[in-house]
């Protein structure tokens, strides 16, 4: 079960959103008891938490945020869905690890936005995914993304 991640680790000094990278988003997360199985390993579908958390504070720190969006800031009431998940798992993660969240934002069409994530221990990788995610109205109907947020979401590097 160990420290992993623990001793010397610079991550360790990211701050509660994480941080904007050159390429997207980085957020680091403990694992707790409530996210393991029976058997003291991450339960699968925790995963997708970790991967909501990163995705989540990413779009905080580019300044889009969940509550001004429900509140029709953009000229009416916008949320975010989740279209589509592609989710490889590699490699467990136990109680008391240290997890790095990696978000990259790969292209911006419309109103769909392409992201490839990446959850790793002392650098191995554990779990990767690719999501296709939308912003919609009220009722449902997708809507164009703001050429601000291309900016904002689109690798600097």
């Amino acid at each position: 079960m160990g420290d992993h991640g623990e001793s010397g680790n610079a991550d360790e000094a990211i701050p509660l959103a994480g941080v904007l990278t050159p390429t997207g988003h980085r957020h680091m997360a403990r694992v707790y008891f409530a996210d393991t199985d029976f058997s003291g390993v991450v339960y699968h579908a925790r995963y997708l938490e970790f991967f909501e958390r990163g995705r989540s504070d990413f779009l905080r720190l580019a300044g889009v945020h969940h509550t001004e969006l429900a509140d029709g800031k953009h000229g009416e009431k916008l949320v975010w869905v989740v279209r589509r998940m592609e989710i490889d798992f590699k490699g467990s993660a136990r109680i008391d690890d240290v997890l790095t969240i990696d978000t990259v934002t790969e292209n911006v069409s419309g109103a769909r936005i392409f992201m490839a994530q990446k959850i790793s221990r002392d650098g191995q990788v554990l779990v990767e995914a690719k999501i296709e995610a939308a912003i919609v109205s009220e009722n449902g109907r997708p809507r164009r993304f703001p050429k601000e947020w291309v900016e904002a979401f689109m690798p600097q590097g």
